[in-house]
């Protein structure tokens, strides 16, 4: 079969995966968020939020036999042992790709709690996965611009609070708490407009890292600060 008919078959069958695998968990994972958002207790959600990481770590999983599919290359990964499930992370990655993410689920599914990330706002609107952010308290933010901040400062305080609130929730069983620092992902144009000083990373931006270490600085195990590089560009 030509390469190109065969990319463009495995393209449309791992679409067709992804949305199932997400529909299907989506089913298990929103009843059960309903329920949390009847009863927003400490006391239920102690009970209620380790049943949705689970869920939601079940679709990880199955996301990640899907991607060990259709890229079984070799894997060099290291570090990732002596890990433990039921206890706090706060994870820092660089950003190259929209694969990050399926990378480092890949590389610490299981080994530690579920990863959440902060997401800009416009992503809850994405039909059932922004839900499904949502329900698992995924961090919404809205990051303003940088005029728009000098006109208006408390813009960016709206942000930290919704990041400190995120964070109070995430407090109440394990989590890990993923930040990109450079705020977005790598290009060599990116980095010679902001003149970065490094060879393959952007400037890093503190603010996510600072919130939480300031909301979650006693219950963070260790940082995991995890770098992916791809060979092949």
């Amino acid at each position: 079969m030509p390469r190109g008919r065969l990319a463009w078959i495995t393209g449309v069958l791992s679409t067709l995966w992804l949305a199932i695998n997400t529909l299907f968990w989506c089913l298990l994972l929103f009843p059960v968020s309903l329920l949390k958002l009847a009863l927003p207790f400490a006391a239920v959600r102690r009970r209620i939020d380790p049943i949705l990481n689970g869920i939601a770590t079940a679709w990880v999983s199955c996301n990640t036999g899907w991607f060990m599919r259709i890229q079984p290359q070799a894997w060099d990964i290291q570090g990732n042992q002596g890990l433990r499930y039921a206890d706090w992370y706060l994870v820092n990655c660089n950003h190259q790709s929209w694969v990050d993410i399926f990378v480092l689920q890949y590389a610490l599914n299981r080994r530690i709690p579920l990863l959440k990330f902060f997401l800009k706002q416009q992503l809850i609107y994405v039909p059932v996965i922004g839900l499904a952010w949502w329900a698992l308290d995924f961090p919404f933010m809205k990051r303003h611009g940088k005029a728009a901040l000098r006109k208006n400062p408390d813009l960016g305080r709206q942000d930290q609070e919704a990041a400190r609130r995120a964070c109070a929730k995430f407090s109440l069983v394990p989590t890990s708490v993923m930040v990109f620092a450079e705020g977005t992902r790598f290009s060599p144009a990116k980095r010679a407009a902001q003149g970065s000083p490094y060879r393959h990373l952007l400037k890093p931006k503190a603010g996510g890292l600072a919130v939480s270490l300031n909301a979650m600085g006693a219950r963070f195990r260790s940082m995991i600060d995890a770098t992916i590089a791809y060979p092949d560009g």
